[in-house]
């Protein structure tokens, strides 16, 4: 065999992709609309998702809040009946996390429903990461990037199958990368107002994350500044064409978070996450860090959870550094690679030693180190690093492919199996309904879900008190609602002792009140009765 001895049709193939990538805008929205249309034709194998864990409900509630036109929401006078799981009471109802994967979910619940915004963010993070791709090489292998992002998390990943998050804090890394290569390439404010939005977008979606990524990102982005002024290549009026809306994007970025944790938390600079953190949790965060003293809680559900589950993951062992570390590599794993990417292997050396490459090889070197020091891992968390992974794996492949034997074209052959691989892994998950690799992930519980719009379509407002057995699943939570509770058609609230169950039932008067067991074989919606003694 010759080194032109390829199949020619794979040869035309490549060579019309080529040909399209350089329409790189057109490339762009293509790509955009391509993962939407896809997603959306796959609906009778991977529905709407129904919400698994309590995190999921969480976020909705940001964007029910927003969606509702408020920042945050007044604490219930009956708020112990209904504690929800990473949602504060005080000194406003509101939930834990940062508020771009709620501001999604808000978007997405006025556009009819709060997956359409994931939907949207998951396309448009496949597009965002072929944009930064698009400045880091050339565009036909921006292109390929952007392909393997739809594949690997547009159609079987939890991150368009839940409401976890992923794809917003995904977007920012990819716009910050992006952007700064091609701020001191073509010198203009839209591009440094890209920068600011892409770190804006990180510090409201993955603070800590965010912030590994952007330190190596804004060291870079100083000393090319310093340089570029030192030689009196660039002009004082181009530099301020930079710095000015830079700032301005930062500036207002701090504004809003103040602003923000002000609202929900009282105070500014304490964010709704740690104030959690100080109000439930005893656990520790860090792998360094030890158990704090136990808390005590308002119902058996959290002690379970915080006390128990919580408390027993982590001991400061070396067993349990293991442990978790081993866990992150099979999570991340599962996410973010498939098994034909082994065969891309080979070049990844060859891709780390690239001098353009350094920049993403350091944030990426930092961002693992980061994200192996915390405790706890799911492959969102990692997610402001996508657009890096996407890179070394569209660098590999582009160094693998130069490889010849014999003058066949061994490397060719390589990158095109792993690519047909990786098409034919999500096929086969879509085709036997998994939402992920890690199926638990994105597995909602119907049952909820049925009891919620059963009640919905009958007259009059409803509220359901749920009783858990001994011994319940700390993550298959029946309790939490949406920002108007007074309002709400359906209200789901904890059972807890027969005073506050008196005076919960006194409050809503004008409801039907029933009771549900979800620990029970069958879901019996029936008339509330206190427990028998």
């Amino acid at each position: 065999m010759t080194r032109d001895s390829d199949e020619p049709i794979l040869r035309r193939i490549e060579s019309a992709f080529s040909n399209f990538a350089e329409h790189r805008t057109l490339a762009l929205w293509t790509l955009f609309f391509c993962v939407i249309c896809i997603r959306v034709a796959i609906l009778p194998w991977l529905g709407i998702p129904i919400v698994r864990f309590q995190d999921e409900a969480s976020y909705l509630l940001i964007g029910d809040t927003f969606a509702h036109g408020r920042l945050t929401n007044p604490t219930h006078s009956m708020w112990r009946s209904f504690e929800a799981f990473h949602v504060n009471w005080f000194p406003t109802y509101s939930s834990m996390y940062p508020p771009a994967q709620g501001l999604v979910l808000g978007i997405g619940q006025l556009l009819g429903n709060p997956w359409v915004g994931v939907l949207l963010t998951v396309a448009a993070m496949c597009a965002a990461i072929m944009w930064m791709l698009q400045a880091w090489m050339p565009p036909r292998w921006a292109l390929l990037g952007g392909i393997l992002s739809a594949l690997k998390f547009g159609f079987a990943s939890y991150w368009v199958n839940s409401y976890w998050g992923g794809a917003v804090a995904a977007i920012g890394g990819a716009l910050v990368l992006g952007a700064l290569p091609r701020v001191f390439r073509r010198v203009n404010a839209w591009h440094a107002v890209i920068l600011g939005l892409g770190a804006a977008i990180l510090a409201n979606s993955r603070p800590y994350e965010g912030f590994l990524f952007c330190v190596p990102a804004g060291g870079w982005f100083l000393w090319r500044l310093l340089v570029e002024i030192k030689s009196c290549s660039m002009p004082a009026g181009r530099t301020k064409t930079i710095l000015a809306p830079l700032l301005l994007v930062l500036t207002a970025t701090a504004l809003f978070m103040g602003y923000y944790n002000w609202k929900l938390t009282g105070d500014a600079w304490l964010m709704p996450h740690v104030l959690r953190y100080r109000t439930y949790h005893s656990s520790a965060i860090f792998l360094w860090q030890h158990l704090r003293p136990q808390l005590h809680y308002n119902n058996q559900q959290f002690e379970d959870f915080y006390n128990g589950w919580e408390r027993g993951n982590y001991h400061n062992t070396w067993a349990d550094v293991m442990r978790v570390s081993t866990e992150k590599l099979f999570r991340y794993g599962a996410a973010f690679f498939w098994w034909g990417a082994l065969l891309l292997l080979p070049g990844l050396p060859f891709a780390l030693r690239d001098r353009k490459m350094r920049l993403p090889a350091v944030t990426l070197a930092i961002g693992v180190i980061g994200l192996f020091a915390l405790i706890w891992s799911f492959p969102h968390y990692a997610a402001p690093f996508t657009c890096l992974v996407i890179a070394f794996l569209v660098q590999s492949t582009r160094h693998i492919r130069t490889v010849y034997v014999a003058g066949w074209a061994l490397g060719k052959w390589l990158s095109r199996i792993s690519i047909l691989l990786l098409a034919m892994n999500t096929g086969v998950y879509v085709a036997y309904r998994a939402c992920d690799p890690l199926v638990w992930a994105c597995e909602g519980d119907t049952r909820r879900v049925l009891v919620q719009n059963y009640l919905s379509h009958m007259p009059g407002k409803h509220i359901v008190i749920v009783r858990y057995k001994q011994g319940h699943p700390v993550h298959n939570e029946w309790v939490y609602n949406g920002a108007d509770i007074d309002t709400a058609k359906v209200l789901w609230a904890r059972e807890l002792d027969n005073a506050q169950n008196a005076k919960l039932i006194s409050y809503f008067k004008d409801r039907h009140v029933w009771l549900v067991e979800p620990d029970s074989g069958n879901i019996d919606l029936k008339p509330y009765s206190p427990p028998e003694p």
